[in-house]
C-alpha cells in the first residue's frame, strides 16, 4: 500500500520511506533516514539525520529522533539512532545519537517509551522494555530486555539493568541492577526478586525460587562480592538464570546497588 503523507509534512526527497507509513501534518523528516513498512508518525515530530526506524511504530506529537548527542566531546563524527519493530513513542521523547564510542544509539523491538522520556547517546535498550513518563537515561547506559523503569527516575551514565528487573518510580540509579530483581528506595537498593513480572513472563516457580535462592546469597548474607560469586558458583548448578546473574557481576563496571 502507498503511504499516507500529509501535503503539510516537511521530507526530504532523499528520505527512504517504507510502505503503507503514515505521516501527519508539521512533521519533518531529514534526508538520512529510514523509516519501515507501516510505521505511524503522528503531526509535530522531528526525525533527524542517521535515524533507522523499523516496521510497524508508532512515533507520537513533539518527539525528537537522532538529534546529535549532547556531548561536548562530539564533533559531529557520523552517526546513527537505531529503533527496531514495534516499537511505541510518546510525546515529546527526545533519543540522541551516538558518539565516536560506539557510534550508535539502539532502541530495541516492542518498546514502549512514555511521555518525556530521553534516551541520550551511545545507549542499548533492550526488546520490551518500558521506559515510563519522564525517565532520563544517561550516555552508554545499557538496559537489558523485559526491564521495566518507574517514571521520574533518572539512570547514571555508564549504568547497567539486567533483564526482567524492575526499578521503582523516581528511583537516581548510580549503580548497577542486575536481572530479575526489584530496585527501590533512596540510594537504590535489592527490595527482592520481581516475581510477579517473571510469573507473567511464564517463568516456573522453580527457576523463581532458584533466583531468590542466589539473590540470597548475594544481598541477604553476610558476603563480600567475590565471596558470594565463589558461593553462587560452588552451590548452584548451571541453569540459564544462574549464568546469566553470575556474568552480570562479573562484567559490572559501576558496582552493584546496595543489599536488603
Amino acid at each position: 500500500m502507498e503511504s499516507t503523507i500529509s501535503s503539510l509534512a516537511a521530507i526530504h526527497k532523499d528520505a527512504k520511506i517504507g510502505n503503507n507509513v503514515t505521516i501527519g501534518p508539521f512533521t519533518t523528516i531529514h534526508a538520512d533516514v529510514e523509516i519501515g513498512d507501516n510505521t505511524e508518525i503522528y503531526s509535530n515530530v522531528t526525525i533527524m539525520d542517521g535515524a533507522r526506524i523499523g516496521n510497524n511504530c508508532r512515533i507520537f506529537p513533539g518527539a525528537v529522533i537522532s538529534a546529535i548527542p549532547q556531548d561536548l566531546k562530539y564533533n559531529n563524527e557520523y552517526t546513527t539512532v537505531e529503533i527496531g519493530d514495534n516499537t511505541t513513542i510518546r510525546e515529546c521523547v527526545t533519543v540522541n545519537r551516538g558518539t565516536d564510542d560506539q557510534f550508535t544509539t539502539k532502541v530495541g523491538s516492542d518498546v514502549l517509551l512514555m511521555a518525556y522520556v530521553h534516551v541520550a547517546h551511545d545507549c542499548v535498550i533492550g526488546d520490551n522494555v518500558i521506559l515510563s513518563n519522564a525517565v532520563n537515561v544517561a550516555g552508554h547506559v545499557h538496559i537489558n530486555d523485559y526491564a521495566i523503569i518507574g517514571g521520574m527516575s533518572a539512570i547514571h551514565q555508564f549504568c547497567k539493568i539486567g533483564e526482567h528487573a524492575f526499578l521503582s518510580g523516581g528511583s537516581m540509579l548510580t549503580k548497577d541492577v542486575p536481572p530479575f530483581v526489584k530496585g527501590a528506595r533512596n540510594p537504590v537498593s535489592y527490595v527482592g526478586v520481581n516475581s510477579v513480572g517473571l510469573k507473567r513472563k511464564g517463568f516456573e516457580n522453580e527457576q523463581i525460587h532458584l533466583i531468590q535462592d542466589i539473590y540470597r546469597k548475594l544481598f541477604m548474607e553476610d558476603n563480600n562480592i567475590t565471596q558470594a560469586i565463589s558461593s553462587i558458583h560452588d552451590e548452584f548448578e548451571p541453569s540459564t538464570e544462574r549464568d546469566l546473574i553470575l556474568d552480570f557481576i562479573k562484567n559490572s563496571s559501576r558496582g552493584l546497588m546496595k543489599g536488603y
